[in-house]
């Protein structure tokens, strides 16, 4: 069974000026985070990066094959199921995964559970990371998962899920039955606050960078 892992890569970023390629205090560009954390993955057979931009060959690691994507997937309209679809157009596996950049703190085993999930027992078609959260939730002016009436503990509250961008696992047949990433049995594989960590705006950058000095500063 042959396992294919795709980073999806957009330089011209519009909230974070070329943040995939924003390098952290000891020159390490973003992009080669997740990276590195699918080269240490037990089960991952392949990596590439999905980028129009040739440039981003400058910045690849050692193992990750570059493909380039049409322009048109550079659009605003796009989304990843867009990227997805022409990526398998090229790219053929039994089982695709697919990462992002933006969230640079995801582990090699997070990714590597979500596999072993999809490819066990078939009790699940897809899987993907999340962040549990288990606070309260409000939604149009009104609580999503508590009664005010009966105030809970926070501990007693029923836990939401967030996906994150660290992996989204999946059979070549489930994208093809139901154009999307997502079957209808997926596994919610907790990961540890920090890798829940998605770079989206200029602020976002700046906590990665500070935890990462501070990760490495206290070893």
């Amino acid at each position: 069974m042959k396992v294919v892992a795709m980073v999806p890569i957009k330089l011209n970023s519009e909230r974070v000026k070329e943040k995939n390629l924003r390098p952290f205090y000891d020159g390490k560009p973003l992009v080669q985070f997740i990276l590195e954390a699918l080269k240490g993955c037990k089960h991952i057979d392949e990596i590439y990066v999905y980028c129009s931009n040739e440039r981003i060959k400058d910045y690849l690691i050692d193992g990750v094959k570059y493909l380039k994507r049409p322009d048109f997937l550079d659009l605003n309209t796009s989304n990843c199921n867009d990227i997805i679809r022409e990526f398998m157009k090229e790219v053929n596996a039994d089982y695709h995964v697919v990462s992002h950049a933006t969230a640079p703190f995801t582990r090699s085993e997070s990714i590597d559970a979500c596999i072993e999930k999809v490819m066990g027992d078939n009790e699940f078609d897809s899987a993907f990371t999340v962040d549990k959260k288990q606070t309260f939730m409000w939604e149009n002016g009104k609580p999503m998962n508590f009664d005010v009436d009966h105030f809970p503990r926070t501990q007693d509250l029923s836990p939401i899920y967030m996906e994150t961008s660290g992996a989204f696992v999946f059979p070549r047949w489930v994208f093809e039955k139901f154009n999307r990433r997502v079957g209808v049995k997926p596994a919610l594989v907790e990961v540890e606050p920090i890798e829940s960590l998605d770079i989206d705006t200029e602020y976002d950058m700046m906590v990665a960078q500070a935890l990462y000095k501070y990760m490495n500063e206290n070893k």
